[in-house]
């Protein structure tokens, strides 16, 4: 990172999806794990909600976005992504964290998948009861 140029890094998690986010002066360019924005989420809904921290604080067109993202499936590393830009944003300007905040931005998801228990078939489904 001696080259000078000025970069912000955060982590962003949700279910099983960790997300790393490099947050450099630019145009407004994403790249998710070495490919276009539009090409790794092809859902518009995903692609919304990766945007909404960035249109909130309207620095959609300032950061060219570098996404590292791993585990779980679509909806979690986009959800991971939209934690690690937010986390990212608040490491660049910290008095977007009022915003960010009231909007439900900076607190990560905490629902995860309940484990299976022994003697059922998944974690609340029982077997079929059979009196006779």
């Amino acid at each position: 990172m001696s080259d000078g140029v000025q970069e912000w890094h955060a982590v962003g998690r949700r279910k099983a999806a960790v997300a790393r986010i490099y947050l450099r002066p630019g145009t407004g360019t994403i790249k998710i794990n070495g490919r276009e924005f539009d090409d790794y989420f092809p859902n518009p809904t995903r692609r919304q909600h990766v945007m909404q921290p960035l249109v909130l604080t309207e620095t959609g067109e300032q950061f060219d976005i570098l996404v590292n993202v791993r585990g779980g499936g679509m909806t979690g590393q986009a959800g991971a992504v939209r934690h690690g830009i937010t986390r990212a944003l608040m490491a660049y300007n910290g008095e977007l964290r009022g915003a960010l905040k009231r909007a439900g931005f900076v607190t990560r998801d905490a629902r995860v998948v309940e484990r299976k228990k022994y003697g059922r078939p998944g974690a609340r489904k029982r077997f079929q009861f059979s009196k006779r």
